[in-house]
């Protein structure tokens, strides 16, 4: 019986600490995404961030014409994408 009334205190202990513990790394970012933005670079959706007289896709004689990210993305290799299940 001893050594219940050791056990008991020393678990609520040990919990406690735990849920301390679990709820700092939460405040401080310990499970933020951290392959989200390694593979939201890899995405080309700066295309309308780019201005018309510096793409490389613009057609030689129309350089005012933009594209859109229909005609790149027929053009473009299929791709998984990563945000769905």
């Amino acid at each position: 019986m001893q050594i219940v009334m050791f056990l008991v205190p020393l678990m609520l202990i040990l919990v406690t600490v735990g849920i301390v513990l679990f709820s700092w790394a939460v405040k401080n970012g310990q499970y933020d995404d951290l392959e989200g933005p390694a593979h939201r670079i890899l995405y080309d959706d700066d295309k309308d961030k780019i201005p018309p007289e510096a793409r490389t896709d613009a057609k030689a004689g129309n350089t005012e014409e933009q594209s859109t990210d229909e005609d790149v993305r027929k053009d473009a290799p299929d791709r998984d994408d990563h945000r769905t299940g």
